[in-house]
């Protein structure tokens, strides 16, 4: 199982180029998967797949959606009309630090979290999966 930071980002970076067929140049941290990288949700599968043969590191799309909700209720999360809230705001600020909140409040829905994901984010947490297994083994 891998579990150097430059090794984990070598692998995810590599698996994202590899499913979306492009140069591992292209795929840089800050870019975010669903809009910079034209990434599908089943792109996303095929990603996460890609990074658990690599690095052992196992992500279903149930935890990236849990990840970013944070264990928060759907009706905190997020209004009737899908806006995210301002508590489901500050908990996005947590897992994408990236993000800014003030130009966000208001606007945001839930369909379009995702779209927010970047190499970056996603490199985070297979690091910190692969954390969590290393230090239950």
């Amino acid at each position: 199982m891998a579990n150097n930071a430059n090794e984990l980002s070598g692998i995810v970076q590599e698996a994202i180029a590899e499913a979306l067929g492009l140069d591992t140049e292209e795929v840089v941290p800050d870019a975010t998967l669903l809009g910079d990288l034209d990434a599908e949700s089943i792109d996303l599968l095929d990603i996460l797949f890609r990074i658990e043969r690599t690095s052992g590191v196992k992500i279903k799309m149930a935890d990236l959606t849990e990840i970013i909700q944070g264990g928060i209720p759907d009706e905190e999360f997020a209004t009737e009309d899908d806006v995210i809230t301002a508590t489901g705001l500050a908990q996005l600020k947590q897992v994408l630090p990236q993000i800014d909140t003030d130009a966000l409040a208001g606007k945001l829905v839930a369909d379009e979290v995702l779209t927010l994901f970047t190499v970056q984010n996603l490199t985070d947490l297979v690091a910190e999966r692969a954390s969590v297994a290393a230090a239950a083994a």
